[in-house]
This record gives C-alpha cells, sequence and structure tokens, in this order.
C-alpha cells in the first residue's frame, strides 16, 4: 500500500497527464487484484453443492441461491435495487406438461405422440377435427422462392418440409454455398408466416426424425417453461407438430406430390415446386396442464459517482440457474453457470470496494444475476420487456457464461477465453475489449464462435441475446463446451480457479473502462447476426 501511493505522489511532480494515466493504472489493479482464486472457489463450493440441488428454476433451491446472493450484496453493504427495498426482480413464469395429444388421418390412421410426431408447445390446447391439409412444400415465401403462390391455406392445416430448396450441387438457393439461412436454422419463420395466412396449424417434416427423437424423449416428457407476460404482452402461437418422413409420405399418398424425396429431388433439378391440396383430413388434439409461479433476477446496483452519468448503467450478467435433478442425479452445473455468477459475485465486490474508497465508477455498474437462463434466456427476456434502469440509458452488457474449465481445442494453453458479439454493434467496444487484455491480462482472445456462420450458434444461447437484440452492446465470455456440460460431474473440484480469476478480472477492467470514459459507446455497426 504504502508503495502504491509512493508512486502516485512522484508523478503528481511530472505534470496532470502522467499523473492521471499511472493512477488509474494503479486503482484498477489495487481492486482488480481483490478477484482471487480462493475467493471464487469458497462462494463456488457452497453455490454448486448438493444442497442447492441443481438450482433448477422455481426449486426451494433456487429461491436459496437467489437469497445467499442477496444475503452477500447486503453484507457488502449495497442498497436493494428495487425500488430501494428488495434485491430481487421477480418475474412471472408458467409451467406446463402435456397430458394427452393424438393426430388422426381420416377416419382410421392413429399417429402416436414421440412415435410418429413430436412437439416442444408453447401453445394451450389443440382440437382439429377433419381439418384440410395443403402441402405448401418447404413452407417458404420469399422474393428469390415462393411456397405460397397461388395457394390458399386459410383454415387449413400447412403440410412442409424442414429445410429450404438446394441446387443440383446441394448448394443453398438463398446462401449459394453447403451452408443454410435462416430458413433452415429457425422454424418459427415457416411458422409465422402459416400463422399470418390464416392457417389453423402447421406440421414440418423432420427429415432427422429418428435421430432427433431418440435425444430428446426424456426432454418432451419433463415440463415446460415459459413466461406468463401480462395480459397485453400475451401472444398465441400457431400449434406446431413435426412429423416424420414416414408420416408425411402418408398423408401425401395419392396427391399430385408422390413423396418429400420427390418433391425435393424435383426442386433440385429447377422444376416448379408443386403445392397440393390434400385428399386426407387431419384430426388432432393436444392438452397440456399449466402451472403459474414465479422466479427471481438477483440485482447489485453501484451507483455512479459523476452526477452527469450515473443515470447510464453498465451491466454485468450471469445466470445463477442450472438444471436441477434428472435421473436420481444433481446436476450441480458449477462452470454453467456457478463460474459466472462468482465471478460476477467478486467484479461486483471490487467496484463496491472503489466506490468505498472514493474511487468508484463514474457510471453506474448493475450486476445482475438472471434465472431461467436454461429454460430459454427467460429472466434476461423478462428484465429486457421490464427492465428495472431503462434500456436507452444501459450502455453494454457484458455476460458471464461458463468460464472454468477448457474444451479439447484449447487443453495445451488454458490462458484463453472465447468472445462473442463484442464487435457486432460497436467498434468503441471492440477496441476497449482488445487494448483492455493487451493492457492487463494477457489472454489469448478467441473469435471462432463469433461467426454467424457458426453451427453451434452461442451468441443466440447465452442472457447477452436479450441485450443484442435491443441493440446495447455486448460482449459473451465463454470458454466453451466440455464432457460435463449439462452432465452430473460440472462439479467444483473440476473448476480451474486461477483462469477464471484472470478472465474475472479482464471482465472487471474492461467494464470499468466503458464506465469511466468521457464518451459513452458508439453503436455504429450493424450487427450481421440476425436478432
Amino acid at each position: 500500500m504504502k508503495y502504491i501511493f509512493g508512486v502516485l505522489l512522484m508523478f503528481v511532480f511530472h505534470g496532470e497527464r502522467g499523473f492521471a494515466q499511472v493512477s488509474e493504472r494503479t486503482i484498477q489493479d489495487r481492486f482488480a487484484m481483490g478477484i482471487t482464486p480462493e475467493e471464487l472457489k469458497e462462494h463456488l463450493y457452497i453455490l454448486a453443492s448438493d444442497a442447492f440441488k441443481g438450482r433448477d428454476t422455481g426449486s426451494p433451491e433456487l429461491k436459496k441461491a437467489a437469497e445467499y446472493l442477496a444475503d452477500y450484496y447486503k453484507g457488502l453493504g449495497v442498497k436493494p435495487a428495487v425500488n430501494g427495498v428488495s434485491y430481487f426482480q421477480e418475474y412471472r413464469l408458467k409451467r406446463s406438461v402435456i397430458k394427452s395429444s393424438t393426430i388422426q388421418a381420416g377416419k382410421k390412421q392413429v399417429y402416436s405422440f414421440k412415435k410418429d410426431y413430436y412437439s416442444f408447445g408453447g401453445f394451450e390446447s389443440v382440437n382439429w377435427n377433419n381439418a384440410p391439409i395443403v402441402f405448401a412444400g418447404y413452407g417458404i415465401e420469399s422474393e428469390k422462392y415462393n411456397d405460397y403462390k397461388n395457394i390458399d391455406v386459410k383454415g387449413a392445416i400447412v403440410l412442409c418440409i424442414d429445410g429450404e430448396p438446394t441446387d443440383r450441387s446441394g448448394n443453398s438457393i438463398f446462401t449459394g454455398n453447403s451452408s443454410t439461412s435462416d430458413w433452415s436454422d429457425d422454424f418459427r419463420l415457416k411458422r409465422d408466416i402459416a400463422q399470418k395466412k390464416g392457417a389453423l396449424g402447421i406440421v414440418l417434416v423432420d427429415k432427422t426424425f429418428d435421430y432427433v427423437i431418440e435425444r430428446i424423449t426424456y426432454f418432451l416428457d419433463q415440463p415446460r417453461m415459459s413466461l406468463d407476460y401480462p395480459g397485453e404482452k400475451e401472444e398465441q402461437v400457431l400449434p406446431y407438430f413435426f412429423i416424420s418422413p414416414k408420416m408425411a409420405d402418408a398423408l401425401l399418398r395419392g396427391s399430385k406430390v408422390r413423396s418429400i424425396a420427390d418433391f425435393e429431388k424435383k426442386v433440385a433439378e429447377g422444376g416448379a415446386a408443386v403445392r397440393s391440396k390434400l385428399k386426407r383430413k387431419l384430426s388432432a388434439t393436444y392438452e397440456m396442464v399449466t402451472e403459474k409461479f414465479t422466479a427471481d433476477n438477483v440485482l447489485c446496483y453501484i451507483e455512479g459517482s459523476d452526477p452527469l452519468l450515473k443515470n447510464e448503467v453498465v451491466v454485468i450478467s450471469a445466470h445463477y440457474d442450472h438444471v436441477g435433478e434428472m435421473g436420481g442425479k444433481i446436476y450441480n452445473g458449477a462452470d454453467d453457470d456457478g463460474s459466472g455468477t462468482v465471478s460476477a459475485m467478486e467484479i461486483a465486490e471490487a467496484f463496491v470496494e472503489a466506490k468505498q474508497s472514493g474511487n468508484g465508477p463514474r457510471r453506474s455498474v448493475l450486476v445482475l444475476h438472471v434465472s431461467g437462463e436454461e429454460k430459454g434466456l427467460l429472466g434476461s427476456e423478462w428484465y429486457s420487456e421490464f427492465p428495472i434502469y431503462p434500456l436507452q440509458n444501459t450502455v453494454c452488457n457484458l455476460n458471464i457464461d461458463m468460464i472454468g474449465r477448457v474444451d479439447d481445442q484449447h487443453k495445451d494453453n488454458p490462458n484463453y477465453i472465447y468472445l462473442i458479439g463484442s464487435d457486432k454493434l460497436s467498434t468503441d467496444l471492440h477496441k476497449i475489449s482488445e487494448e483492455t487484455n493487451k493492457r492487463f491480462t494477457q489472454l489469448a482472445l478467441d473469435y471462432t464462435y463469433n461467426d454467424p456462420n457458426d453451427p453451434n450458434r452461442f451468441y443466440y444461447r447465452s442472457d447477452h441475446y436479450n441485450f443484442a437484440k435491443h441493440n446495447i452492446p455486448v460482449i459473451f465470455y465463454f470458454s466453451g463446451v466440455h464432457e460435463d456440460y449439462h452432465q452430473p460431474g460440472d462439479d467444483p473440484e473440476k473448476i480451474m480457479y486461477d483462469k477464471m480469476a484472470i478472465i474475472a478480472r479482464l471482465i472487471f477492467y474492461t467494464a470499468w473502462e466503458v464506465s469511466n470514459r468521457d464518451e459513452r459507446l458508439k453503436v455504429d455497426v450493424v450487427n450481421d447476426f440476425k436478432n
């Protein structure tokens, strides 16, 4: 301590500019070095212990974890962030489980759920009675290719194929190469078109049905979770089912379209896409039982010191939920995302100590622990729709999700971190991130998953996405998947705490720079990830 202040005093006599540069560096280091492997380990061995039973959203153990976080921030002397009385942002959820479902074609052919078709739900019930079926190719409507030309699907069931049309070489007619477009990657595009055209429902042919159903049967039996929006936010989702190619060919029998394979071949050879109203009619039932409940996001708000800037907020996020218990085994989620949770706690403590010493950030810093991530980014979606601090005042989001292990690509060099999204909206943020790492932490920054064409689509799979879709600059910090990802073996004794501490310091240093610079980050890039 004496050495630090001696250095500062020495530079007082060498001009104001030199003093500012060195004091900033030493002040940052002073608080960053308080983020230690020992403290990270202490917290993680608690939150990722069997006592928290995998922190499943909606469970008593998740509430227990939320209270642990709130008690920690209360102990640091942080005032409650929500209306000055609570550390919790409560949000509303629905848990639905399939009670029964059948599909019948004509008078005799009955199809079975999980054997011939499946659905992830999102709609309350289905009761189709002899509804007409219209085959609409790939279910695509665009300037380049249109399956809905000269057909009427109002009041009918739309039958279409997953994927998109290709040429003779197998290249997509949209991308011009072997990679796929959003028409293949997001079935909701096809569902939404059918809904706009007045369809009663949509059935999509899953060409990988046998492979998929083997891997998702367990999850289809589990309750489905979704946000319970206030009435004005409720959206009616068009009922949809994924069906096997065998079931699709049976429905097509006797129509102008002989089979799914025949249709795709004709389109690839440049033939006109055939649409057809089928002879068979479809009846279906689908009933879900729904339970309503609540969960919490936990907020730690460190108010900025600059009267002109403190209304602007830098958000540091991590999800503290995991997947709970399955098959009698506890999934502790030490890396996913206990590592991000405890890192955010330590980063918060560093900012609190800076403020208490009179060196607090000029802009405000919000450490946001969200839940429901494993169920579909639900807690962060709720926050983005009902923010405690206005999104127009949110400068950026630094999101931490799995930073405690190494993946197969980096076993020989653990001092790395994947960055996703840093350059997608703001050149300022990307530059700050690069320069901060070069100056302080010297990690290898890996941008492999920052490519919009990367098939893993990690950009869409963590909580930063709910900020980026509102045009808020983001960085997603991620060390990659490993053999214990979403497995019972994701335990705290496997975490690399020294590595995690360095990454947490990088995030602290980056947040420090963003929160203390004179100008707000500029949003000056058109995002090539589609929101």
